[in-house]
């Protein structure tokens, strides 16, 4: 099967409800973390072009993820990485975390890329791309960030470590750590 993955727009403004769903269905099923979004917030992103998604040949969802950036700009976080279910086991998840990456690198090249994951196969396609773990406290100090995890279940404990630790793990790419910027699929 074959997929465009691409930097979405507002004419993909028609997903955010499905995508929506699609990340709420995920977190029910592996029951871990993941910050609920409205469909009014994943079209915000897809507008200003800070989001990128997949879609099926014949025009169907098939998967998502945005950016946010954070800090004065000086961090950019990776979030919302979804397939839809009946494309899941394809390889389409490592195309938008490439194309999100480049996105997020093309927008903010100065910029550290962090992400927060419970999912091994996330993690693993982190570590390809040059991320680090690293403590909550190499992350952004920014109130609003951390004010996006509160639709996640894991919420208490967070705020009862004092935004310090939780079960996700943190994962920072820092371009200062890298001679050379590279650009998977190049």
């Amino acid at each position: 099967m074959e997929f465009v993955v691409q930097v979405a727009d507002g004419s993909h403004a028609k997903y955010a409800e499905e995508i929506c769903q699609e990340i709420y269905l995920s977190s029910l099923e592996r029951k871990t973390g993941i910050a609920k979004r409205t469909p009014e917030y994943i079209i915000s992103k897809m507008r200003f072009g800070k989001a990128v998604i997949a879609l099926t040949e014949d025009g169907r969802f098939a998967g998502f993820s945005y950016i946010e950036s954070w800090g004065g700009k000086k961090f950019v976080a990776n979030s919302g990485l979804i397939v839809a279910h009946e494309f899941r086991g394809l390889g389409l998840a490592k195309r938008i975390k490439e194309q999100t990456f480049i996105l997020s690198r093309k927008l903010f090249p100065d910029a550290k890329i962090f992400s927060i994951t419970t999912g091994a196969a996330v993690m693993k396609m982190n570590y390809e791309f040059g991320f680090r773990p690293v403590p909550y406290n190499e992350l952004t100090d920014d109130p609003e960030f951390w004010k996006g995890c509160e639709g996640c279940r894991h919420f208490p404990i967070l705020q009862s470590h004092d935004y310090k630790m939780c079960i996700c793990t943190g994962l920072l790419y820092d371009p200062n750590e890298h001679l050379t910027i590279h650009h998977p699929g190049e």
